[in-house]
């Protein structure tokens, strides 16, 4: 790069940001989803889970589970050379609800990482995008040993919108990831184009 320009001659491509939200119940996965995918070292906000918390912190399920987010995750991943999507995870559980309105703020959209073991926990998350009218799409996390479902049987089970889309995923993996993560800017996108031919008709 040389006085702003790139060396073959062209200018700089200015990228599009875009900010996704990653959100869901205790223990979903959301924090291994922003690991996976993201090109930088993703900030977390961890601690450990304690004795005083254990009243609160429901580990049905998620036994293995030690740490919690408090505040959120950052990640950033490069879809396209013109396309950087900014991932920030939120807290799961009840008590950090406080800081979703902060973190939504300037959102396009977001997931909602759902466990079929534990399906109840992503209601609040799909309520609370619902009733603000943001994007999201549902991604049921596959977790070892779990039942699978079809997708339809999940979107059933939540009682989603028909244009909801629900996909199966791999928190752990970076290109399942990535496929969740463009199917939610494609519904963002689709969910925008029809806000606005709406307000013009």
């Amino acid at each position: 790069m040389i006085f702003g320009r790139s060396e073959r001659g062209k200018p700089p491509v200015e990228p599009v940001t875009l900010k996704i939200l990653v959100a869901g119940g205790f223990g979903v996965g959301k924090t291994t989803l922003v690991g996976a995918v993201s090109e930088i070292r993703p900030l977390r906000t961890e601690e450990l889970l304690t004795e005083a918390g254990r009243p609160v912190d429901d580990t049905t399920g998620v036994e293995g589970k030690h740490t919690t987010t408090v505040a959120m995750d950052f990640g950033r991943i490069t879809l396209r050379e013109d396309l950087v999507l900014y991932l920030f995870g939120t807290p799961g559980q009840e008590r950090f609800w406080f800081m979703w309105d902060e973190l939504t703020e300037g959102a396009l959209g977001a997931v909602v990482l759902a466990d079929t073991r534990r399906l109840e926990e992503c209601f609040a998350a799909v309520d609370y995008f619902e009733r603000r009218s943001i994007p999201f799409l549902v991604g049921v996390n596959c977790f070892e040993g779990a039942a699978r479902y079809p997708a339809d049987a999940v979107r059933q089970a939540l009682d989603l919108d028909e244009d909801v889309p629900v996909v199966l995923c791999d928190a752990r993996d970076r290109e399942s990831v990535k496929e969740v993560l463009v199917g939610v800017v494609q519904h963002a996108m689709a969910h925008t184009a029809d806000r606005r031919r709406t307000l013009t008709t």
